[in-house]
């Protein structure tokens, strides 16, 4: 099965649609121009699908360049027979291709190599063949001090080596051990003696085992960060078993060799135990070690880059002047106004809190700032002192109720990232890096998504154990999410920064530089065609960027539009048939829904482009981010000694797991909802409930202040007394562990700069 096929079968697609999108990746073509803008080519790929498929395309193209180099390999030692050939190319994996070349890899002398040079091989073979041979009898035939077999024993020794390695080389073999394993073992993990103080926050993994295949991903990098902390010892072996292990039962199976009380039946078993304990099962272990780890990085990776979409998609307040706090005790609160564009007209240092204690003159500060320069939003900073800081701004909006102030509190998650950043130091050359902290804290309540791209979004901290992954994986993937989410919006090309714009589909960093460079010499775009004027922008750059591009009152309307340059004369033949201009069409949505989409295709452009190019033209750029919404913080709850139990409180989702998702209650310390308590049905995915972003009211079931942990509802019915019902003790306290070895309270000094979990609206946790 050709490449093309395989991946079809895999996706549930036609052939024809994986061989048009790869012909397209292979091109350049990046994935959002290809969803959007190529739906006839692939027929309707989306960009979910075409995500898998290009994930999916680079591992057959390495697993085909691995087959090759093997088969090169095992032809030049002459031992590439047909049948061996054909087991190679029909290897699905690259675990089962290199299972298949294991006997051929060149590796160091083994024992058992030294033994075949010795002439023993006929030896091990003849007592397999065998088992009513007597063993000693026939290895004296072998003796011979100058090929280094000095006696009978050193024989059986040497023919025992050459069985092992027969046998743990056996792909056939391996591949059924390793899912019989799987299936059947499990991974007890203990602590490490004198460890117990040093790693009582991986106490419910002292004494903890479990079927390794059903352990879900936040378990299983808990366990592993324990492990590699030096806290917990990790076994993994099938529980118990009676007799002969299992996995010897099958390799003795696999080769014939059972127990019938002949002579040599007794020397075959103890091979046949001894490649178990000695070859096979620390290999095994190892490599379903790997693999577990492997899978629950890959679900965290995804939980990462799930709630990183939603954070970027969340509600953009929009072109407001916005007044930017970022909450300081010692070092007081540092203030910065932005326009309804972002840029930067005024900042400030008040001290309202110890030991300064200016309470009523930084609220006189506030005032003047914001009736000077029109504050509509005041952003709050999520870090020390924010709820101090709201409450400051909630007595600000009290005095002076004519300012008509909103204030939201919103994540400072990299805040401080950006602030010591290049970029924001050639934007803000002049200013401190604290009060460019503020800066940022303004701009990502205007727009999230605008502020976001320019901070690594490893930095915005919003997955499970993030520090614990395959970094590159990690960061594939989120370039991946951060790519869709720019595209799925667009970007006005006269307002974007670099950042921004270096995440519209096929533009580099390079690129989106010289836009801005050309905009700062001759002003703003007035069309799309003149982004052709960029140096270096050439003809597949603009093709693969220029629909994502926006620019608001030009020459044409259409531009502001997500319709792609190359689709205009469709538009002119819409506008011809309605007899209408086009500032006259656009946003006539009875005109456009009366319209025929299949009156309007041609060869090039066929009914999915026409259908997008009127509902384009009904709503011009429209935004697919939801309305803005802010939770509103419970007056007089600020500190866990504040909650009591069966309270009902307003909350913001940050962060979603496996296990559930936690939500700030504005308390410096977020509460988890457990997936049991989410809703009144079953819920296999958390992520089908909640977002990250999400606004959401919350019941407390528990507070343990000692340990810093909230549990929350979503089931405003249940109570605390029932704080038990729904969930098995021994899975509460697992994934409570889970929790504490991902999480630290927001309280963290001034000089950590501690960074939470990024949202336009959210606080989370790291």
């Amino acid at each position: 099965m050709n490449l093309e096929n395989q991946i079809a079968t895999e996706l549930g697609v036609q052939p024809g649609q994986v061989k048009a999108a790869v012909a397209l990746l292979d091109e350049g073509a990046t994935v959002p121009f290809i969803a959007r803008y190529r739906k006839e080519v692939t027929q309707g790929l989306d960009d979910t699908q075409l995500r898998a498929l290009e994930e999916r395309l680079g591992y057959l193209r390495e697993l085909a360049e691995r087959r090759g180099a093997i088969l090169k390999s095992i032809e030049e030692q002459g031992k590439l027979d047909d049948d061996l050939k054909a087991r190679i190319m029909a290897a699905p994996t690259k675990t089962a291709l290199e299972d298949l070349y294991l006997p051929y890899k060149k590796k160091r002398r083994t024992k058992a190599q030294i033994a075949r040079e010795a002439g023993l091989e006929p030896l091990a073979l003849a007592l397999l063949d065998n088992p009513t041979l007597q063993p000693e009898a026939e290895a004296q035939q072998f003796v011979d001090a100058d090929k280094g077999i000095a006696d009978v024993t050193a024989a059986l020794d040497g023919a025992r080596q050459i069985l092992m390695e027969r046998f743990a080389e056996d792909a056939e073999l391996l591949s059924t051990l390793r899912e019989f394993f799987w299936n059947k073992a499990e991974l007890r993990s203990t602590v490490v003696t004198g460890k117990e103080q040093e790693g009582r926050k991986f106490a419910d993994y002292f004494d903890y085992a479990e079927l390794i295949s059903k352990i879900p991903s936040h378990r299983a990098l808990a366990l592993f960060r324990g492990r590699n902390e030096g806290i917990l010892n990790l076994i993994l072996d099938v529980p118990e078993p009676a007799g002969p292990h299992p996995c010897e039962a099958r390799i003795a199976s696999h080769f014939g060799v059972v127990d019938r009380g002949r002579v040599a039946d007794a020397w075959l078993m103890k091979a046949v135990a001894w490649t178990w304990k000695v070859k096979l099962h620390n290999k095994l272990e190892v490599e379903l070690n790997l693999r577990l780890r492997e899978m629950a990085e890959e679900a965290a990776i995804d939980v990462f880059g799930r709630n990183l979409g939603d954070l970027l998609l969340a509600a953009p307040a929009g072109p407001k002047t916005c007044m930017g706090l970022d909450p300081g005790i010692r070092t007081g609160v540092k203030v910065a106004v932005i326009d309804a564009t972002g840029k930067l007209l005024d900042t400030a240092t008040i001290y309202p809190h110890q030991p300064r204690n200016q309470w009523d003159q930084s609220i006189n500060e506030l005032a003047k700032l914001a009736a000077r320069h029109g504050v509509e939003l005041v952003s709050i900073g999520n870090g020390t002192a924010s709820r101090e800081t709201d409450r400051l701004v909630a007595d600000l909006m009290s005095r002076h109720p004519e300012l008509k102030l909103t204030r939201v509190v919103v994540s400072e998650a990299g805040a401080s990232v950006y602030s010591a950043s290049e970029l924001a130091a050639t934007e803000f050359p002049d200013l401190d890096v604290s009060l460019r902290g503020a800066v940022s804290i303004a701009r990502r309540l205007q727009d999230p998504l605008a502020e976001l791209v320019k901070i690594d979004p490893k930095a915005i901290g919003v997955g499970q154990y993030q520090h614990d992954v395959n970094q590159s994986a990690l960061g594939r993937k989120l370039d991946a999410v951060v790519e869709d989410c720019v595209n799925s919006v667009g970007v006005d090309v006269n307002t974007a920064s670099a950042p921004l714009l270096m995440r519209v589909s096929g533009l580099s960093k390079t690129l989106a530089e010289n836009i801005v460079a050309y905009r700062d010499e001759h002003g703003a775009y007035r069309n799309r065609r003149v982004l052709k004027k960029v140096p270096r922008l050439g003809p597949k750059a603009f093709e693969q960027a220029a629909g994502f591009l926006r620019i608001m009152a030009g020459d044409d309307p259409v531009d502001a539009s997500a319709v792609h340059p190359e689709a205009y004369p469709v538009v002119k033949r819409i506008v011809e048939f309605s007899g209408k201009p086009i500032d006259a069409l656009i946003g006539d949505s009875a005109l456009l829904r009366s319209l025929d989409p299949a009156r309007f295709t041609d060869e090039k452009f066929g009914l999915p482009t026409v259908q997008d190019i009127i509902s384009e033209l009904e709503k011009p750029g429209r935004d697919p981010r939801p309305e803005f919404t802010t939770a509103t913080f419970r007056e007089g709850v600020e500190t866990l000694a504040d909650l009591t139990p069966d309270m009902v409180l307003e909350g913001v989702v940050t962060n979603v797991t496996h296990f559930g998702a936690f939500v700030d209650i504005g308390v410096h310390q977020d509460g988890l909802v457990h997936i049991s308590c989410l809703a009144d049905r079953f819920i296999k995915d958390p992520h089908d409930v909640v977002s990250a972003g999400q606004v959401v009211k919350v019941k407390v079931l528990e507070v343990d202040a000692e340990r810093q942990r909230i549990a929350l509802t979503m089931r405003l019915s249940d109570n605390s007394r029932d704080r038990h019902a729904d969930k098995p003790a021994a899975n509460q306290r697992k994934d409570r562990n889970a929790r504490g070895t991902q999480q630290r309270s927001r309280k963290q000094p001034e000089t950590q700069q501690q960074s939470a979990m990024a949202a336009a609206f959210a606080k989370a946790r790291k």
